[in-house]
């Protein structure tokens, strides 16, 4: 980082250290003969200076602050404290072009509000600044502008301080880098926003920011729906007319009935609710539900200028580059999608983690693809689910065939310790550690994995696989597993993985299914996977589409970006609720059979 050229300032600097601004006001000392004519300038002191102070309030700093002083310190001993944005007469117009672009920042998703910069009548004709205030100006600046570009590239706050579920890999610049990039570039100003996202979606949403900011609309609905039952076709309700007004439906007079009933839910209201989902891109099941509701009433201009700030931050957070061809799996949306070079050309419904097993949010790569998988269970689900029934009687009525409680043979469960089959009558359950026994579930109709799974391994131990249980795709809200991201059309997503990475044709695909034998296909080249959270979508037609926040971290997120970091579980969910579940897990322990506590206990993997 630092200059090797042996110039004179490489002496005169370490002098100045010592000698501090003392030298500015004092003229050119008396010397023995043949020494130099003075030890020291007044600008060489200055930058002295400024070297020492970087050096003293370094020490104060911590975390990203902390390297952003190291970096300046390095940035401005390379140059011998040479200053960039200011001199002795104000501050240049280099300077001025940062500070008007850092004054935008709101244009972005950020809050210009959070940058101290100088004041700009520095730069007005006549101006004279002293030693101090020079110092004071040039890192005022050049720390706003580490700042704004540590903002820009999603560095305001760390996303799994927020939840550990939001699992993001940040890659902020290095600071000596960006002040050489300022230095030597003809427009500061677009050197700071070339460190926004490049992302179409980005900027689509930031046109939404600043539509909504210049509109004086307050974007609530007239006619608002209270809290109330999910109002279905059919039915005969009070908010039906409500509904009916809102969505500006009359009450049609029918022939075969002496008065029309505005509080039916008939088919001409059933249309229109249709036609409202679709346009809000929610699931057009004609089903007046919370998210329903939420979308008739309308956000407030406030709320929907908070969720599209939110929803920029995170393609902060999301790698430069996301694949030519790659994966996405939106949670909130509960689907999948295929792109090739930027455009997705295969959609389809998943279901992904309940609130209280979340799915995690992060980016890998996919490396291989089971046909015919083993299910091997979790730790949690050893512990949490197995490990009470194990304890429970050893009657003969409660064990099965070879040496297997009667729960395990039924959902042809097996045991095994350090890689051989054991006979799990003879352990005392009560006594050893479970997570030292491999519990897994053979190839197999019963399989909870269904007959393919695709491999990205990760810390989170989830990944993506078919499921015996079809009926959960056809609900409109699919947060039901433990974690795993369940697909309704496995087979096609199989096809179109190894037909980009191998060239297979369908058939092929189709042989490996029907031989039933486990078998792993190695990618020839892994495919990025990006498991994401975006609750606004800005689509082709410009329409801002909002889907549900299920795990509650668009609130924990506004939050954060307010400066109100708190840690909370793994989960991501309130844990007062993962609790309750539990307890209701106890009671249906109790109530249930345990052949049919762990058929329940599969649906929801």
């Amino acid at each position: 980082m630092f200059a090797t050229t042996m110039s004179r300032s490489t002496f005169v600097l370490p002098v100045a250290l010592g000698l501090g601004l003392g030298a500015l006001s004092l003229p050119a000392a008396a010397v023995e003969p043949g020494a130099p004519d003075r030890l020291i300038s007044a600008e060489e002191a200055v930058s002295a200076r400024l070297l020492r102070r970087l050096a003293d309030e370094g020490r104060s700093l911590k975390g990203r602050e902390h390297e952003e002083s190291r970096g300046l310190a390095a940035f401005y001993a390379a140059r011998h404290g040479k200053m960039v944005w200011v001199s002795r007469t104000g501050l240049n117009k280099r300077a001025l072009a940062a500070m008007d672009e850092i004054a935008r920042a709101d244009d972005y998703g950020l809050r210009a509000r959070d940058f101290t910069l100088p004041d700009r009548s520095l730069a007005e004709p006549g101006t004279v600044l002293d030693p101090d205030r020079m110092i004071e100006v040039e890192l005022t600046l050049s720390r706003a502008v580490l700042k704004y570009i540590r903002h820009a590239r999603g560095g305001r706050v760390e996303p799994r301080k927020i939840s550990r579920n939001l699992d993001y890999d940040l890659n902020l610049p290095d600071p000596v880098k960006v002040m050489e990039r300022m230095v030597g570039a003809d427009d500061p100003a677009a050197v700071l926003r070339d460190y926004h996202p490049k992302h179409p979606q980005f900027e689509r949403l930031r046109q939404a920011l600043l539509a909504r900011r210049g509109s004086s609309e307050p974007g609530v609905a007239k006619v608002r729906l209270p809290n109330g039952p999910a109002l279905k076709p059919g039915m005969r309700h009070a908010q039906v007319a409500l509904l009916r007004k809102r969505l500006g439906l009359p009450v049609r007079m029918n022939l075969s009935t002496p008065s029309a009933d505005p509080e039916r839910y008939d088919e001409a209201l059933l249309k229109a609710v249709r036609a409202f989902q679709k346009k809000r891109g929610l699931t057009p099941d004609g089903i007046v539900g919370p998210s329903t509701r939420r979308a008739l009433n309308g956000e407030s201009r406030a709320a929907t200028i908070q969720k599209i700030i939110v929803n920029m931050e995170r393609w902060r957070w999301m790698p430069e580059k996301l694949g030519k061809f790659y994966v996405n799996v939106n949670i909130p949306e509960q689907i999948i999608r295929v792109y090739r070079n930027g455009k997705p050309f295969h959609t389809e419904r998943v279901v992904v983690g309940k609130p209280s097993k979340a799915t995690p949010v992060f980016s890998d790569q996919m490396e291989f693809i089971v046909f015919h998988p083993f299910w091997n269970v979790p730790n949690s689900i050893k512990r949490e689910e197995i490990l009470p029934y194990l304890k429970r009687s050893t009657t003969s009525s409660f064990w099965g065939g070879g040496g297997r409680p009667r729960v395990l043979v039924r959902n042809n469960l097996y045991v095994k310790l350090n890689g051989r089959k054991i006979d799990a009558s003879k352990v005392d359950w009560s006594r050893v550690d479970i997570r030292r026994y491999h519990f897994y579930q053979p190839p197999g109709g019963k399989n909870v994995l269904g007959f393919v799974k695709f491999m990205f391994p990760n810390k989170h131990s989830v990944y993506m696989h078919d499921t015996p249980q079809r009926h959960l795709f056809n609900q409109p809200v699919r947060a039901e597993s433990h974690g795993c991201m369940r697909i309704r059309n496995p087979r096609r997503l199989a096809e179109i993985l190894l037909a980009h990475d191998r060239g297979w044709p369908p058939a092929t695909i189709g042989r490996l299914i029907a031989a039933g034998k486990n078998h792993r296909v190695n990618l020839k080249n892994p495919i990025p996977v990006h498991i994401t959270y975006f609750t606004a979508w800005v689509d082709d037609q410009g329409r801002l589409r909002s889907y549900g926040d299920i795990y509650g971290h668009d609130r924990r997120v506004a939050r954060a970006l307010d400066g109100k970091v708190l840690l909370v579980s793994n989960a991501g969910a309130r844990a007062p609720r993962a609790k309750h579940r539990r307890n209701r897990y106890a009671q249906r322990e109790r109530q249930q059979s345990s052949a049919e506590f762990f058929r329940r206990l599969f649906q929801d993997f």
